[in-house]
């Protein structure tokens, strides 16, 4: 299927402030990593340690906060982990389900299904 990069809003749920950029959706990672200098530029508050086991089993502690991710028009807060220089910028299953949004097996893109209760 191949990689699904999408274009999002990151904003400062306090501020506003925001920043336009690109993440690849990975449906294997829980949360969302974005660069930490671009959070800390945003204004948004290391909250809390985690501690996260990466995909080859390693353990890493990283800092999370609160985020506002937009992506076309759909609103989510989420927790986002301040990614380090080696870490990849990618959009967790957390968020994709906040935003109302799931990949297309077959197409591999994104395609908006809301919020569904069962």
């Amino acid at each position: 299927m191949g990689l699904t990069a999408v274009h999002v809003k990151v904003k400062n749920p306090w501020t506003g402030a925001f920043r336009e950029i690109e993440l690849i959706v990975d449906t294997g990672s829980l949360l969302t990593w974005i660069r930490g200098e671009v959070l800390d530029q945003l204004g948004i508050q290391r909250r809390r340690r985690r501690k996260i086991k990466t995909i080859s089993g390693q353990v890493i502690e990283r800092w999370t906060g609160l985020a506002t991710i937009e992506y076309e028009g759909h609103e989510a807060d989420v927790e986002v982990v301040f990614a380090e220089e080696s870490d990849a910028q990618v959009l967790g299953v957390i968020a994709l389900e906040n935003l109302g949004y799931r990949v297309n097996p077959v197409t591999g893109k994104l395609e908006y299904i809301g919020y569904i209760a069962y």
